[in-house]
């Protein structure tokens, strides 16, 4: 109880001193954002992000700034292999994992083929990404990627950071499991949504990280796979592990360099090839083939 009791102290401490300086942004609007992310990313221009057409569907971050949302719908329910879910920048200050996920929209934009039903959030840590020196975590100073409320959270998620993570700021799992509000807006999305697949892109490890049912993706673009295995609170663990959830992580190499234009296109592809595969030799696909009646 005293240890909890600690950490909970803790915690208050940690979130006073990570509130951020910069006035509160109760109410902007997606322009706003991209007025704000063009400034901070030299790889977005304020075009490009208008032009993705984002949306706000009630997700917003600590500070207000709305997460914005970009759906790509097949034509009919019946048209479309799966259901993706593809989201970035969890962590503030890994540029390219934002920037990337844009570029990907933009192919979208230009050739979506209706294989898939997308739903695509290119940043869902404004907050850490638009502060003055970009941080890992929101403005509560709270790692999104450790606050998902996996089984018995309180215990292994804080044990972990304080006996596993030496009580790094950037490591800090939360008050609370899902105490966040950007953690919050993507389990409803989860929950709503109910994707086939989950795609997070990351920085700057260089490799494919995979955890749920099976099969991995052996390779994407230049990005072999590599598992780093599971931590408490993390999206991979919640969803992964225990919603059963496959969560391809892709871990660009880089945080504050791009990949070449080759490369984002190559990862793509090779994502599309594997998703194509991963849903229809799914056991739901193969059933739904099994007991489907001449057209």
């Amino acid at each position: 109880m005293m240890k909890l009791l600690k950490i909970r102290i803790l915690a208050v401490l940690l979130m006073a001193n990570m509130s951020f300086a910069e006035a509160e942004i109760s109410q902007a609007t997606i322009t706003d954002l991209c007025i704000r992310v063009a400034g901070k990313l030299a790889s977005v221009t304020l075009a490009e992000c208008l032009e993705a057409e984002l949306s706000y569907n009630g997700g917003r971050s600590v500070r207000g700034f709305p997460i914005g949302v970009r759906e790509f719908s097949p034509i009919s329910e019946h048209s479309s292999i799966g259901k993706i879910l593809l989201i970035g920048g969890i962590h503030g200050d890994e540029y390219s994992s934002v920037s990337v996920v844009f570029k990907w929209l933009n192919q979208l934009k230009s050739g979506y083929n209706g294989n898939f039903h997308w739903r695509i959030a290119p940043l869902m840590n404004p907050d850490g990404l638009l502060r003055r020196k970009s941080v890992r975590v929101n403005a509560h100073g709270v790692d999104l990627n450790r606050n998902f409320p996996t089984p018995n959270w309180l215990l292994t998620a804080t044990n972990y950071w304080f006996t596993r993570a030496h009580q790094n700021p950037r490591r800090f799992p939360g008050p609370n499991p899902a105490s966040e509000p950007e953690s919050q807006w993507l389990i409803k999305e989860i929950k709503e949504f109910q994707p086939d697949v989950i795609v997070s892109v990351h920085a700057p490890i260089g490799i494919v990280d995979f955890d749920g049912p099976p099969k991995a993706p052996e390779k994407l673009g230049e990005l072999h796979l590599y598992m780093l295995g599971t931590y408490p609170g993390s999206l991979g663990n919640y969803a992964g592990v225990h919603k059963r959830l496959p969560v391809i992580t892709i871990e660009l190499a880089h945080a504050g360099i791009m990949p070449s234009k080759q490369e984002i296109s190559d990862i793509w592809s090779d994502l599309e090839v594997y998703l194509e595969k991963k849903i229809t030799d799914s056991p739901l696909q193969q059933a739904v083939k099994d007991h489907a009646g001449p057209s």
